[in-house]
Formats: structure tokens, sequence, C-alpha cells
């Protein structure tokens, strides 16, 4: 039962040499820049970034920082994604040629990486997310190619995703012969904001990167989720294994409201098979919440899924065992974002996370190991 204590974390970025190279060749959003008086690099991803960027440097792309972090932090085995913006601001034709390069370059990443020291179970350190060049015009054969390519990789588990599709979204019914592939494939999709929401939202006053963070990401996440529900992808794709980031945003809190919208709406009401809220049921989260209360309430959204599938007999009464949605539940860090600002300490996306996994009312240590390890060993057969 090792596995079962190991700590696994399946939120964490690179940006690969490669992919940084190219954002240092641009002079336009995304880019890197080097500030004149410091010759400190710093990373622009969005327009009006506050603070002239981010500053970025080795732990971006270097594997030795990212294995350096996970050793602090007694981390086992990292699922490591590349960071947004990823693909989505380059032609089609330089999108493809590049997410094939990336994807080569993360499975050597990941397959030299050193693997975990245990007499018990044999893996490697690092795993990683592949990249789609989900971008306009390209084209659905481009698309297969690369999916085919993820599959073949043997330590590529699954494959990062914007909300953009090829440029109408996630509902996209363009993209149903990309979703069957990668149910075929048994490819996990990691779900991942970037654009948050319209900066005029924020007002006028300058508060850093707290709004589009804390705010605009997580809504860009439920967004692009509620539209996946109502297109009825889960319900042509019904093995399709998604994972939001950042513990679904609000999707969970809302998902009775937009239970009732649907129902009282006629042009949605007979489109799906289930109950909007029995499609949480089919999702996996990420435990990027920093709370034990918010964890808490994802996992009871999850575990009352069951009471929604077309012809449940379970009762809104009966009380839920918190326990199955903890099954469903994945730590993550967020790494390199969100440093402390000592580099002696500890990072704070680590211990509140674990603290907060430690914390949940109504998880027994088993759910805890779960969240914390076993989850994700299983979901992506390690």
């Amino acid at each position: 039962m090792v596995a079962r204590k190991l700590l696994v974390d399946i939120h964490t970025h690179v940006y690969l040499p490669r992919y940084a190279s190219v954002l240092r060749s641009r002079s336009s959003v995304p880019f890197i820049r080097t500030d004149a008086s410091t010759q400190e690099e710093r990373l622009l991803i969005l327009d009006h970034e506050p603070s002239g960027g981010r500053p970025v440097g080795p732990q971006y792309w270097d594997r030795e920082e990212k294995l350096k972090f996970m050793d602090k932090h007694g981390i086992d085995v990292s699922v490591v994604s590349s960071a947004n913006p990823w693909l989505d601001f380059l032609p089609a034709s330089q999108a493809h040629a590049l997410a094939a390069e990336l994807n080569t370059d993360l499975e050597e990443y990941c397959s030299t990486s050193p693997p975990l020291t245990s007499n018990d179970i044999q893996v490697k350190r690092l795993y990683g997310f592949g990249l789609l060049p989900l971008v306009p015009s390209i084209s659905t054969t481009a698309l297969l190619e690369i999916v085919n390519q993820i599959s073949s990789l043997p330590h590529l588990k699954g494959l990062i995703m914007g909300t953009k599709g090829v440029g109408n979204g996630l509902d996209d019914p363009a993209l149903d012969p990309i979703w069957g592939a990668i149910e075929r494939a048994g490819l996990v999709v990691f779900l991942h904001p970037h654009y948050g929401v319209d900066a005029k939202a924020y007002g006028e006053q300058e508060n850093g990167h707290v709004l589009p963070l804390a705010l605009g990401f997580p809504f860009e996440t439920t967004i692009a989720a509620t539209r996946l529900i109502l297109s009825g992808v889960f319900d042509r794709f019904p093995n399709l294994r998604l994972l939001l980031a950042h513990s679904g945003g609000a999707l969970p809190v809302l998902s009775s409201r937009l239970a009732s919208c649907i129902d009282h709406d006629p042009l949605v009401a007979s489109r799906l098979k289930h109950d909007a809220r029995f499609y949480l049921g089919k999702l996996y989260l990420d435990a990027v919440a920093y709370g034990p209360e918010e964890l808490g309430f994802v996992s009871d959204t999850i575990a009352r899924a069951a009471r929604y599938e077309q012809g449940s007999s379970i009762s809104i009464k009966e009380q839920l065992n918190r326990s199955v949605g903890s099954k469903r539940m994945l730590f993550g860090t967020d790494h390199p974002f969100f440093p402390p600002l000592s580099e002696t300490e500890k990072w704070r996306s680590v211990i509140e996370n674990l603290e907060a996994i430690d914390a949940v009312q109504g998880w027994t240590e088993v759910d805890r190991d779960g969240v914390r390890g076993r989850n994700a060993m299983e979901l992506f057969n390690l």
C-alpha cells in the first residue's frame, strides 16, 4: 500500500526551453522581455500585465529546479503541464509543428527524470500533460495526429487545454472527433484557464494580479465547463476524463442554480440525459482551493451526483458520504507561480493546500491519502 502514502502534484507547470525561446523572440504579448536596468527577465502573458509582468527565472524551465522544489516539499511525483497561453497566439501550421516538438521535449523531460526511490513501486518522478495545437483554422486531421502522438508517448498521461478550442469554445461541435479520440486513447484532459473575464469588470482601482487570478481564472473555468455540460459532451462521450483546475472554479457552488435554470428554459430543458448536477460526478477536480471548507463542499457536490442520475431513487434527505467525493480530487501546487517572498521559506501554495486536505471534516485518513497521491496514481495508471 505504498502508493497510498505518496504525494503527487498534478497542477505544476513548466515553460520548456524551446517554448521560452519562442517567447523571447516575440515583441508583443505573450513574450519574455529583459528589463534594461536590472537585466531581469519578465513574462507578460496578457495585455495590461501589472508590475510590468512576472519575474521569471530557472524555476520556470530548469528541471533541476523543479526537482529541488519537489524535494523541499516532500513531493514524490509531479505531472507537469506547459503553462498558459500554450499555442493560442500562433498560426495553425506553426502551432502544429511546435506542439509536436514540445510534446517530444516533454517526453524527454519526464522519461529521463530520476526514478522514485522505493522498493515497492517503480515510477519516474515526472510525468506530463501534452499540448494540442487548438487554434483557429487547424484541421481535424492535424489535431488527431497530435492526439495520437501524445497517446504514443509513455510518460505523457494526458493533455492540457485552454477554453477557446479552435476559436469558438469547447462546446464547438467541430471538436467532437477530438473528444472521441481523447476518450478512446484514455487520456486525461486538464482544463486550465488563461483569459479570465472582461478586464473592465475589475474597475479602475489598482489591485495587482488579485482579481484576475482569484476570480477571473476560476470564472473562466466555470463558464467553459458549464458550456461543455450544456452541449451534451458528457452524454456523447461518457468515458471522457476531464480534470478542472482550481477545484472547478464556481461551478460546484452554482451547480444547483444551473440545474434550476436549465429546468426552466425550453431551449435546453430536454437536451441533457440527466440533471446538470449529475455531471459534476463525471469530473475530476484539483484540490487547489486553499481551505478545508471549500474542499469539503466540492467533495459534497461530487458525492451527491448519483442522486441526480436519470431514474435515481436516492432522496435529497439521504446523508452524503463525503468520502465518495474525495475519490475525484487531486493535490496540486501551481508551481512555479505564487513563490514565497523569502528563498528559504516553504511555498504557501503547498503548505496551505496540504493543511486544507488534512482539515476537511468527514474525510478519513484513507481519503486524505487518496487526495494527496493515490487518486492520481490510479487516474494516470502509474
